[in-house]
């Protein structure tokens, strides 16, 4: 349930009230909150508060983090049965080689000149 903060006009008293999200919002300085000797009855406004800050703590928080202890064998068992059985030795030694640089293309041959006469 939320908290609600209000300022009574009459008292000027400021007080927080634990209230359901239905419930209406008060109208009067309550009886047992008002710090006047004889109830005031003053007129009594909500007030926009900050409310409740939400704190994590910690390294964080994983849906893997409160798995019951028979999903994590059947887990393991099944990661398992995934893997290959034999594993694959290198038979071939990688060489790392540069490719060849392009060639590059022949001159292109003047235009023959033709003569007028």
């Amino acid at each position: 349930m939320p908290t609600y903060e209000y300022a009574c006009a009459k008292c000027k008293h400021e007080f927080e009230k634990v209230q359901s999200i239905k419930e209406s919002a008060l109208t009067v300085c309550p009886k047992d909150l008002c710090p006047r000797k004889p109830w005031g009855k003053g007129k009594v406004t909500r007030r926009i508060g900050t409310g409740g800050g939400l704190i994590f703590k910690g390294s964080g928080f994983y849906t893997t983090d409160y798995r019951s202890e028979n999903y994590k064998t059947a887990a393991k068992k099944d990661a398992e049965s995934q893997k290959p059985a034999k594993t694959e030795t290198k038979s071939e030694t990688s060489t790392t080689s540069k490719p060849a640089p392009p060639t590059p293309a022949p001159p292109a041959s003047p235009a023959p000149t033709v003569k007028k006469t």
